[in-house]
């Protein structure tokens, strides 16, 4: 599980039968810090996050299983928004 931060919505007028109902949203990567991780991508919203909100988010073959249907052609799926986030300045303690 990574965290991420909502920055868009991703609109499709036309996408796969296995996604109708499902909202998919842009999805910055973050550290535990909010610093930018990486670059954004589009992900399936199964949490129903909104766009500012922190998500944690699961990537590859295991981000189908959140989803309804077996099949759906995802990468990414977020699976729950975050309320609040605390990394001790010295991770090893």
């Amino acid at each position: 599980m990574f965290l991420g931060k909502v920055i868009g919505s991703v609109w499709a007028t036309k996408k796969h039968p296995a996604l109708e109902g499902t909202k998919l949203l842009l999805v910055a990567p973050i550290d535990a810090n909010g610093a930018s991780a990486g670059e954004p991508f589009a992900a399936a919203d199964t949490a129903g996050a909104g766009a500012g909100e922190t998500v944690i988010y699961i990537t590859a073959s295991e981000a189908v299983i959140p989803l309804a249907a077996d099949e759906a052609p995802v990468d990414a799926a977020i699976v729950g928004v975050v309320d609040h986030t605390h990394a001790p300045e010295d991770p090893t303690r």
